[in-house]
């Protein structure tokens, strides 16, 4: 056996579940993937069925490993990172889920977020939790759980009520690293930048905040313990006797976003990446001072290591990026994602077309639960070029939506972003984002950067690197996109792009509060 060790990351996706073992140099070992399915009950519902997703965590782990012929105990750590905001609860006598996992994308609880709005406890929210109050967040996902979720039988009793046997602790709360980190070490544990999601935890007073937690009859008895992103301690242990046949410490968890941010060593104030996965997630490191958004961002935990304070993060969400790409699919306008690069510059601009991909709503800075997609400009001469172009475009406009916001938040004109996730393969769209941002783009040469930061937060943990240093000099640039359109044309498109958005506000308006397109499509996945 050789003495070569390694350090394995779970990436846990909207779509599919990873597991990418890293040499010393940041470098990928072995990959594996595998996707579980997306439940839609209902119109705006998105569900996923968490003991699937476990299975398949453990198969990609069991299957990276066979592939390059790594033993469980070259392993020297296991990280986690995960779509953030989806909503897990389940019985803590077996393990076994209660309901299906509530996702991120789900919009069934805007209702209850209008509530929220009309009583005023938005400003409270924003106040503690740094978010704006949305059916993004875990709290009104974890609410209607133990409001809607059938009663469940616990060993040994009577079907009982869930609220009842959560404030037992019988029934435990958790995103999905708390599942993960559950079934890994026995565990309920989550992580700063995790519990930051919520729309229940103080990122002021780093704790469970008593008020939220009553506003939304959540009992603190079924929340996980909050530890820091990269833990000295470890969360616990895999099992010997279990699937890895072997004790492997899990040291480190970052929300999938975070650990792209780790990933891409954003470590000092003003370092900002951008991931495009299913949505894009824009996050400007700030350091130490949790800054306040006056222009419809959030403000959220970037990270922590052990012993050392948090370091806050600016993050613009935007909901349908990589999503829209999968529109395209579905609507039958391209066969695959590779197509939309040549299809785009086979016209030399949209021709007026604009496509406001607001499937879900919009995210930051606009925030509006009912805008709907929309598609404006069209005439009769519109091809589906222009359609698919006009798509891109729309990644790249919604970019610069945040990009503008962040530099009025933080004072610091951006001269180069970091760009990840699968989108960025595409270098149409890499050039296009640098002309309508006026910003250097930088694509590193290893873009699995979320699995990349999670493994970071774990191995520095356990001492597999030695500090943040060594990871900068793990970073290398694949390419660089200079700016080459004038900035008066990137402006009067840009102008454009802002009245198709008002075109889109507030359309779902059926008084359901969940008319929406059934199929939403990752967070950076993501989210």
């Amino acid at each position: 056996m050789t003495d070569t060790t390694y350090v394995g990351a779970v990436d846990q996706g909207t779509t599919g579940t990873r597991f990418i073992v890293f040499d010393h140099g940041g470098q990928v070992v072995a990959n594996a993937y595998e996707t579980h399915e997306q439940f839609y009950p209902e119109p705006g519902w998105v569900e996923h069925d968490p003991m699937e997703i476990w299975e398949n965590t453990k198969s990609v782990i069991t299957q990276a490993l066979g592939q390059a012929g790594i033993s469980p105990e070259q392993l020297e750590t296991i990280g986690v990172t995960n779509q953030r905001e989806t909503t897990v609860l389940w019985n803590a006598d077996s393990g076994k889920p209660v309901h299906n996992a509530i996702v991120w994308q789900d919009r069934r609880t805007t209702e209850r977020v209008e509530e929220l709005e009309e009583n005023g406890t938005v400003e409270t929210i924003r106040e503690k939790t740094g978010l704006e109050p949305d059916a993004y967040f875990s709290a009104t996902k974890a609410e209607w759980l133990l409001e809607e979720a059938d009663p469940i039988k616990m060993e040994r009793a009577r079907p009982a009520d869930i609220r009842d046997r959560a404030a037992d602790g019988d029934v435990l709360f958790g995103t999905i690293d708390s599942w993960l980190i559950y079934n890994l070490t026995g565990e309920h544990i989550t992580e700063v930048t995790n519990a930051s999601r919520t729309m229940l935890y103080n990122i002021h007073d780093l704790e469970w905040d008593d008020d939220l937690l009553e506003e939304f009859s959540i009992p603190k008895a079924m929340l996980p313990e909050v530890r820091p992103s990269s833990d000295d301690e470890t969360y616990g242990t895999t099992d010997p006797e279990g699937f890895l046949d072997a004790e492997i410490p899990v040291a480190g968890a970052l929300g999938d976003q975070q650990a792209a941010l780790f990933g891409q060593t954003c470590f000092d104030a003003g370092d900002a990446k951008n991931t495009y996965g299913t949505g894009s997630f824009f996050l400007m490191n700030t350091g130490n001072e949790a800054v306040k958004s006056d222009h419809g961002l959030l403000t959220t935990i970037g990270f922590q290591r052990s012993g050392e304070p948090v370091q806050y993060a600016l993050e613009g969400s935007i909901f349908v990026t990589g999503a829209a790409i999968e529109w395209l699919e579905d609507m039958s306008l391209i066969d695959n994602p590779s197509e939309t690069a040549e299809l785009a510059r086979s016209v030399d601009t949209t021709d007026g077309v604009y496509v406001v991909p607001a499937f879900t709503g919009l995210g930051a800075p606009h925030w509006d639960q009912r805008a709907r997609g929309t598609i404006v400009g069209m005439t009769r001469g519109t091809r589906k070029a222009h359609v698919i172009r006009a798509t891109l475009e729309s990644i790249a406009y919604q970019t610069r939506d945040v990009a503008e916001a962040m530099e009025a938040d933080s004072g610091i004109e951006m001269s180069s972003l970091r760009v990840d996730g699968g989108a960025v393969k595409n270098n149409f769209l890499c050039q296009l984002q640098s002309d309508i941002i006026g910003s250097e783009i930088v694509r590193p040469v290893v873009d699995e950067t979320t699995a990349l930061g999670s493994a970071y937060a774990a191995g520095l943990a356990v001492g597999y690197w030695d500090d943040v240093d060594s990871l900068r000099d793990n970073w290398h640039v694949d390419r660089t996109f200079d700016s080459t359109m004038d900035d008066e044309v990137a402006d009067a498109r840009y102008e454009r792009w802002l009245d198709a958005v008002d075109r889109s506000l507030d359309w779902a308006r059926d008084g359901s509060g969940t008319e929406t397109g059934s199929d939403t499509g990752d967070s950076g996945d993501s989210a």
